[in-house]
């Protein structure tokens, strides 16, 4: 049986309208378990320690899910991005003011970031990491290779139901306002782009770092209490130095 060509036009716009009203109640639902909270575009932590520009839109499958320190952003084409932000006890400052802000962003990185991809994804390794002194007064910048480790690894098609692909994942570690903080960006078109992927690693890398820029850039921290009379911070070098990846 034909449709009348008068309604066609009539149910393409019920079609719109219901489309919209299911992404207005998803991204209601979605976001209604916060444990932080969202101000127009922008996501708040629990702690107050920070505020971010959502990168990711409810139309395009986007979703935000949260703990007590970690964020995550995450769409069903291409982007998977996440804050976790600590607050460093009187053992983390100790260690942080003996060891120096560089040795000690490696220390952490090393005992608790990897540490816990290679207990989430065995063979997990640093392909590489670098210290970057002018950014937020000294960041550790490490990439690392996860094995079945893709938040992707749906849209991929593998040869057997064991095999994962292997996602590289980009982390600035910084101290801001007593807090570490830890941004990650999973490079997704690694592993959903298949056989037609054809990046160098040093075109992956260079990826990665300016999408954790852009990303850090969005990022605005709650002003920290300055007591009385402090000294003026020394500015740091805009040297970086190269680390020795993990074995």
């Amino acid at each position: 049986m034909s449709v009348p060509m008068k309604i066609l036009p009539r149910f393409s716009l019920f079609l719109i309208a219901v489309s919209i009203a299911l992404s207005a109640l998803q991204a209601q639902e979605s976001t209604s378990s916060l444990v932080g909270s969202l101000d127009g575009d922008q996501y708040l932590s629990p702690t107050s320690a920070f505020r971010v520009a959502v990168p990711v839109l409810p139309e395009l499958g986007g979703s935000i899910s949260d703990t007590d320190n970690v964020v995550t952003f995450q769409d069903s084409f291409n982007m998977h991005e996440s804050i976790a932000c600590f607050k460093m006890d009187a053992t983390q400052r100790f260690e942080e003011e003996t060891r120096g802000r560089k040795e000690y962003l490696i220390w952490f990185f090393s005992n608790f970031v990897q540490a816990d991809f290679q207990q989430r994804f065995p063979g997990a390794r640093i392909e590489s990491a670098h210290y970057l002194a002018g950014t937020q007064s000294g960041a550790l910048l490490t990439y690392n290779l996860l094995p079945g480790g893709s938040m992707f690894a749906h849209r991929t098609v593998t040869l057997s139901e064991t095999e994962q692909p292997t996602a590289k994942r980009g982390n600035l570690i910084f101290v801001q306002n007593g807090y570490v903080f830890v941004i990650s960006i999973e490079l997704a078109e690694k592993v959903t782009q298949g056989a037609a992927y054809n990046k160098t690693v040093a075109e992956e890398d260079a990826l990665l770092r300016a999408r954790l820029m852009g990303f850090l850039g969005k990022i605005t921290f709650a002003a920290p209490a300055v007591p009385a009379n402090a000294p003026a911070e020394k500015p740091a070098s805009p040297a970086a130095t190269a680390i020795p990846a993990a074995k």
